[in-house]
Order: C-alpha cells, then structure tokens, then sequence
C-alpha cells in the first residue's frame, strides 16, 4: 500500500526529506508587522531573523486553511497520515480534521490518520520518521495508526531558547509564570506534558541548560537503542551539534537526526534557538 506523510510546516523536514515525494509540508503563514511569510519551500530564515530583529512587535502565526488540507489529501496514495502541532499551541489539528470531513463529503472514505503531535518541530519529525519506519516494514494502516499514537505518548520534548518571549507574547504559555532572569543569563529548560509547555528546570547559560536538557532525556529514556533522537536548530548548527555529542555520551540511541527549523519554530525558538524530542 502506497503512503504519504503530511505535516503542517512545523514539520521541520531534513533537507533530503524534502525531496522525498511521499513527505509533504502544509505551510502556515507568519505575520511580522505588515509583512506576510509563506512558510513554504521560499523561506528565507535569515531574512525573516532579520525582519523580526527590526521589528518591535513579535511576530505572528496562522494556520492553514481547512481547504488547504483538503486538497493535500487528494492525491494516489492509500493510506495518509498528518502530523500537527500540538492543538495547544495551534489550530492546525482542527484544519486538518475538518478538511478531512470535507475530502469525505465529495469523494468518501479514505484512510487518513490525524495526529495532534503534543509537540512541534523535532518532534513532529521524530513522529514521521517512525511513521515512515513502520510503512516501510509493511505494517498496515490501522497497526500504524496504533503504534504512532503510542510512539506519540511515550515521546518527550524538551528545548531551550535564548528568549521565551515569543511564546509568551502569542499566549502559548498559560499558566506558566513568565520567566525573566535574563540579567543573571539564567536559561530555562523546557518541555512538555500532553502538548501543554512546562519548564523543567533552569541553568545559568545556554550550554550548560543544553547539557541538562540531555540529562532529562537520558533520565526519561526508554529502550534507546531502538529509537531515533532528532535535534532540531534555529540558525546555530553548532549547538545541535553539541547537544547531539552530549546525547551520545549519555544515551546509546541507534541515531541523532540534526534539522534545521522552518518558519514556524523559528518565529517561537527565536534565533539559537534547540529543540530536542526523543
């Protein structure tokens, strides 16, 4: 059975997956004052970095249009499966779904799995790689469907950025005290609960929060050897790279996939920004 994996483009995709055919981004649109982004294959990061930098408002995300999924879902392949932000930080999940209603009131059936990820970029990958994964072993749909919202629950997110402020200003951070010690260069690091953001704990310094994030990955772990760490960089190719030798150190993953963030993350993780999902 033929298959192709949808996301929106929070997907932060490896360069080589973007040239896979069966991998396809859903692009949301990024709002900098005046300024409309597509967050599509013409992302420019360092444009955009310097477009916010200017601007003293933060910028600014909108989800794809239901339609727009709608017509994702026309395509030859048998079995589909979509992968969203978590539905806590994005309306993107209900664009997919309704768009699925929609593709079923005009052609019917077809099988196409919806998953609110609880996470974003790294971890939006890491749950397509093992979606992927499993097509490949020949698993049918509803086996896939099964172990990918498992893989999904058992998965943990975790990052660290120069500035929560982003987060904060969109709203995506309820509930969480606002976190401000920038003047001690106090760095948080963060992670999530069934897509909900929480801070798990804070060091002064950017590596040395990074070292400690990997700590809680190695802490959380389970069966490593089987699974796939992804480490996902806004415009700081050494510090995922860092991160990835100090997961190696601590954890006997059978691979670390380093990407790169789209327009999406780069709007929430700011410049420098690392987000881990393992």
């Amino acid at each position: 059975m033929s298959y192709k994996i949808i996301g929106d483009s929070c997907l932060d995709l490896t360069e080589d997956l973007k040239k896979d055919p069966r991998f396809q981004m859903i692009p949301l649109t990024l709002q900098v004052d005046d300024t409309q982004v597509i967050d599509d294959e013409t992302f420019d990061q360092k444009r955009f970095l310097e477009l916010v930098k200017a601007s003293p408002n933060c910028p600014k995300t909108a989800c794809p249009s239901p339609e727009t999924f709608k017509k994702a879902y026309e395509c030859e392949a048998d079995d589909i499966y979509v992968i969203t932000l978590s539905s806590h930080l994005s309306g993107t999940f209900n664009s997919a779904q309704v768009g699925k209603e929609l593709y079923e009131e005009d052609h019917g059936p077809k099988n196409i799995k919806i998953i609110d990820s609880w996470s974003a970029s790294a971890g939006e990958l890491n749950i397509a790689l093992y979606i992927a994964g499993l097509c490949e072993s020949g698993a049918e749909f509803e086996e896939v469907c099964q172990k990918a919202e498992q893989f999904k629950r058992e998965m943990k997110t975790y990052f660290v950025l120069e500035s929560l402020d982003a987060l904060r200003k969109n709203g995506r951070l309820t509930g969480l005290q606002a976190f401000f010690a920038t003047t001690l260069n106090i760095k948080p690091v963060m992670g999530a609960v069934e897509g909900v953001i929480i801070k798990e704990d804070q060091a002064r310094g950017v590596n040395k929060a990074l070292a400690k994030m990997c700590d809680y990955a190695q802490k959380n772990i389970k069966d490593p050897e089987r699974k796939t760490a992804v480490v996902a960089h806004c415009n700081n190719r050494e510090r995922a790279e860092l991160v990835r030798e100090e997961l190696l150190k601590r954890i006997p993953f059978r691979e670390v996939v380093i990407t790169e963030t789209a327009g999406v993350a780069t709007v929430y993780a700011s410049d420098g920004g690392v987000v881990l999902a393992c």
